[in-house]
């Protein structure tokens, strides 16, 4: 994979691609949209994600307004392209088949927009894109 320079990632990009709020640069989620594992800690800087038990409690609320937004939006985008139709199961079924798809974008992109706005103690740090440095094996120099 195309390394980023850290210096031109913008919170747009970081948002975009679900990367770290602190380094910008390490996934917070496995490969594969429909796959909805996060990491554990971020490979690039070692974040740890869930900061406290509970931690993604508050991505519950913004992935219910996400959901609440999408309804509203597919009803209006029903009643334009039906041409005001009165029939309550096209809007159902159009709302309740928008939710259901949408539902794994609401689930990373609520935990995402969380981490990178409602948490105020984290904040994106430079110096942080750099990789971690581990521990070497070997000997241990006296």
């Amino acid at each position: 994979m195309k390394e980023i320079d850290p210096e031109r990632v913008s919170q747009g990009y970081a948002l975009l691609h679900s990367k770290c709020v602190r380094c910008r640069q390490g996934d917070m989620f496995k490969p594969g949209f429909l796959n909805q594992r996060m990491y554990e800690r971020c490979p690039s800087c070692d974040l740890f994600y869930e900061r406290q038990p509970g931690y993604f409690y508050v991505a519950m609320f913004v992935s219910y307004a996400l959901s609440v937004a999408e309804m509203v939006a597919l009803g209006i985008a029903t009643a334009v392209f039906s041409g005001g139709s009165n029939n309550v199961y096209l809007y159902l079924a159009v709302i309740f088949i928008g939710v259901i798809l949408l539902a794994p974008f609401n689930f990373r992109f609520s935990r995402v927009l969380h981490m990178h706005f409602l948490d105020p103690k984290l904040r994106y740090k430079p110096g942080y894109s750099l990789p971690v440095p581990r521990k070497q094996e070997g000997p241990v120099p006296h």
